[in-house]
C-alpha cells in the first residue's frame, strides 16, 4: 500500500510539473507588459521563445515548452 501511495504520488507531481508552462507564459507576459527595456535583439528572441514555448506546450510537447519558456525567463532575469 505504501509503494502505490507514493506511485501516485510520484505520477502527480510529474503531471503537476509538466503544466506550469501556463504560469511561465503568465509570469514572461506580465514582465513584458511592464515596459521592460531590453536589446532589440533580444526583445526579439524572448517574443519568439514565448511563442514557440505555447506552442510546444499546445502540441503536447512540455519538456520543450519548459525548456524554451524558461530561456525567456532567463533573458527577462525573472
Amino acid at each position: 500500500m505504501k509503494t502505490l501511495f507514493t506511485l501516485l504520488l510520484a505520477l502527480a507531481a510529474g503531471s503537476a510539473m509538466a503544466y506550469h508552462c501556463p504560469a511561465d507564459m503568465k509570469t514572461i507576459d506580465a514582465k513584458l507588459a511592464t515596459g521592460v527595456k531590453l536589446p532589440d535583439a533580444d526583445m526579439a528572441k524572448v517574443k519568439q521563445l514565448r511563442t514557440d514555448g505555447e506552442a510546444a506546450h499546445k502540441a503536447g510537447k512540455h519538456d520543450e515548452s519548459v525548456k524554451l519558456l524558461g530561456e525567456a525567463m532567463k533573458i527577462l532575469k525573472i
